[in-house]
């Protein structure tokens, strides 16, 4: 009998292991397959990643060991389903204060950024206010950062599609500021200083959209309103909070808040209308998409991305053979008798 993997990350499993520890329940459902047999449909996660778990025996009297959102111990056969790994639990409880004498820590299982928290702060830090030059903007951007920097440094940036864990908002915010220093600095005829108020509040909104971690869930405002409109009321209050904004100004800060999803069907109420706005919003979208690209498993040569609607190849196509020989120089490259 093959030896059981224990407590190992969740990125690191291999089809046909048996593998047993603890992970965060995401998600939990009761289906009915073709032949009307109950089995649960979960979702598990550690600060990894995160695989879908099926439970086909016994899953009614599983179903009431544990709930959704919570930490759970288990135990079961890694299989590909497909074109992607899923676990067949053996067996699945609630995970109790007892378990961390076997290696139970919520810190492990909850979904982090792969960036240190500290050196985001600094880099953040390095940016906001100093790269801004209107004195106005330079309050605003101090004011938000009173009010929100805090949960700005723990928020994951999305429930799943991108940046979905703990610190996630704050390495997205930094990546986008560090990205317009780069962009504003190629066309000079940009507003610089707005777009690093709209970098810093374009997703702010979810700081009142989705709870913390680990549930990350939608809040009820959240559902009803989003984070669009909810980021621009929070500036709309540091704005009233300062007092000195002037009012076309406002208003630009304003639009490139509602304005950063780019089409109405993706949740933005009006589409950018400056170039600060379209700058705002590719930046945004390329950060994401990357960050979607990266989360992929790199050990798979093709992988389908739920986010991206299709395949990619999250580490490159494979080299072509004549990539592997050593290079030539310029001149046998170009020499008659160069193969």
């Amino acid at each position: 009998m093959a030896a059981v993997r224990k407590n190992a990350p969740i990125a690191t499993w291999n089809e046909g292991e048996t593998v047993q520890g603890f992970a965060l329940l995401r998600k939990k459902e009761m289906r009915q397959d073709r032949n009307g047999r109950d089995y649960l449909d979960l979702e598990l996660s550690d600060a990894t990643g995160t695989v879908m778990a099926k439970a086909w025996s016994d899953s009614q009297a599983m179903s009431g060991e544990f709930a959704a959102k919570e930490y759970v111990a288990f135990r079961g056969a890694v299989r590909v389903y497909r074109d992607q790994l899923q676990l067949n639990l053996e067996q699945c409880r609630r995970a109790a204060d007892d378990d961390r004498r076997f290696g139970f820590d919520e810190d492990r299982l909850i979904p982090t950024t792969p960036e240190s928290i500290d050196d985001l702060q600094k880099r953040l830090q390095a940016i906001f206010p100093g790269a801004i030059e209107r004195p106005v903007l330079q309050l605003l951007v101090e004011e938000a950062l009173r009010r929100y920097g805090a949960e700005l440094r723990e928020h994951p940036a999305a429930k799943s599609i991108h940046h979905a864990y703990r610190g996630g908002l704050l390495e997205h915010v930094v990546s986008m500021a560090e990205l317009v220093l780069k962009i504003s600095a190629h066309y000079p005829d940009l507003d610089r200083d707005l777009l690093l108020v709209g970098v810093l509040f374009h997703d702010l909104g979810k700081l009142r959209e989705l709870g913390a971690m680990p549930a990350n869930d939608y809040t009820l405002g959240g559902q009803l309103v989003g984070h669009v409109v909810m980021g621009r009321d929070l500036l709309l209050e540091c704005c009233r909070e300062i007092g000195e904004v002037p009012t076309n100004l406002q208003l630009h800060l304003e639009h490139l808040v509602l304005s950063h999803q780019g089409r109405r069907e993706y949740g933005s109420p009006v589409e950018p209308s400056t170039p600060e706005a379209f700058v705002l919003h590719f930046v945004d979208d390329l950060d994401s998409k990357l960050n979607q690209l990266r989360g992929a498993r790199s050990g798979d040569a093709q992988q389908y991305v739920k986010g991206l609607g299709r395949s990619v190849f999250p580490g490159g196509l494979p080299a072509d053979e004549d990539d592997e020989k050593a290079p030539r120089t310029p001149a046998e490259l170009v020499s008659p008798g160069a193969a």
